[in-house]
């Protein structure tokens, strides 16, 4: 007869911050992916905030998702090569401006309604004045 593998103790691990926000991020992460699909969370949205802001120039996009330059533009070029964004140079030559193709249009309009759907099932046990308080939260940790 098989034991049963015992579980292993958190140690401290739930008092954490960072822990509980890796646990929940990675089941957040796991449903967009089940039920939006189409472009990671990150991708999905750059190319909402491109909608949001078209002609915004891509260092621009690159601070407001804090990611670094050199990232930025192998994400640009994913986007672009799936035909979802175009680069247009900036009036200085040295910039480029991003702009969402009619293709990045639909899917944007798609990615909309699937993720207010993925929104209200991850916030499923959560009031309005707990979620409101959940977003607050989080954006004081992340400034």
């Amino acid at each position: 007869m098989k034991r049963a593998r015992s579980e292993l103790k958190p140690g401290i691990l739930p008092e954490l911050i960072g822990y509980r926000l890796r646990l929940a991020q990675q089941a957040v992460f796991r449903d967009f992916a089940a039920q939006v699909g189409e472009l990671s969370p990150g991708r999905a949205g750059m190319l909402l905030l491109i909608e949001a802001n078209p002609g915004v120039p891509q260092g621009r996009l690159a601070e407001a998702v804090r990611l670094d330059r050199s990232t930025m533009v192998g994400v640009v070029d994913s986007l672009e090569e799936r035909g979802l964004i175009e680069r247009r140079r900036g009036a200085d030559r040295r910039t480029n401006r991003l702009w969402l193709t009619r293709a990045g249009r639909s899917l944007a309009a798609r990615l909309r309604g699937r993720i207010a759907r993925h929104e209200r099932r991850v916030a499923a046990r959560l009031d309005d004045a707990e979620r409101a308080q959940l977003l607050a939260l989080l954006e004081k940790l992340s400034t």
